[in-house]
């Protein structure tokens, strides 16, 4: 998805504050909203754009822009029906993508039938995990492993398929080391590095986060 991208959060819990942060933090254009006054002052410090405001209203949601925004994030998992509103909301205005917080299977069953595009658990995904693989444009999933390294997975690029590890030297090139490839669900750590690519396959990739920008 990446920075250029607008987003917006609704919800401003512990969840939905992680992950706008940590959006602004990156530069991206966010938007945050929650009926909560007392919520929305606390965070404006670290998210210039804050709204009070109801998003189970269709015309509040009209005059926020919520259907210019490319990114909407529903983070309020302990009002069901709120979120429930809000995304069916969304979808019915037009926004591409609806990520939604939810706090059991059921929630998620639920969501994901009123349009959700994603389902997220807090308790396995945090809100800053979450804005860094929004913001990570070309990696299907990031994870720190420490403040020097990050674990990544990531698709075949066009341009690397039919090529083998050596002939593209990706160490080099870029700084990242593999450690797995993935095709058909299964997770190979035993690597033929003279197998060409194909496109089914993903690379799990160790590198230092300075050197993710380059790789992108």
């Amino acid at each position: 998805m990446g920075v250029n991208r607008s987003y917006a959060v609704f919800g401003l819990g512990r969840y939905g504050r992680a992950v706008a942060k940590e959006l602004v933090r990156n530069g991206a254009e966010v938007l945050a909203v929650d009926i909560d006054e007392e919520l929305v002052n606390n965070a404006i410090a670290d998210i210039p754009y804050c709204k009070c405001a109801d998003v189970t209203d269709a015309e509040v949601l009209r005059r926020l822009g919520i259907a210019n925004i490319d990114v909407v994030i529903v983070a309020m998992a302990t009002n069901l029906e709120a979120s429930v509103m809000a995304v069916m909301l969304c979808k019915e205005i037009g926004v591409k993508t609806v990520i939604a917080k939810c706090s059991s299977e059921m929630n998620c069953r639920i969501l994901n039938k009123v349009g959700a595009d994603r389902i997220v658990f807090p308790e396995s995904e945090s809100g800053i995990r979450l804005a860094k693989n929004l913001l990570s444009s070309g990696f299907v999933d990031i994870m720190d492993l420490s403040t020097d390294v990050s674990m990544i997975e990531l698709d075949i690029r066009q341009e690397w398929i039919g090529k083998d590890l050596i002939e593209l030297n990706l160490r080099q090139r870029f700084g990242v080391n593999i450690v797995a490839v993935i095709q058909n669900g299964e997770v190979n750590t035993n690597i033929d590095p003279a197998k060409p690519l194909e496109a089914s396959m993903r690379l799990i990739v160790i590198a230092n986060p300075a050197k993710l920008k380059k790789l992108k």
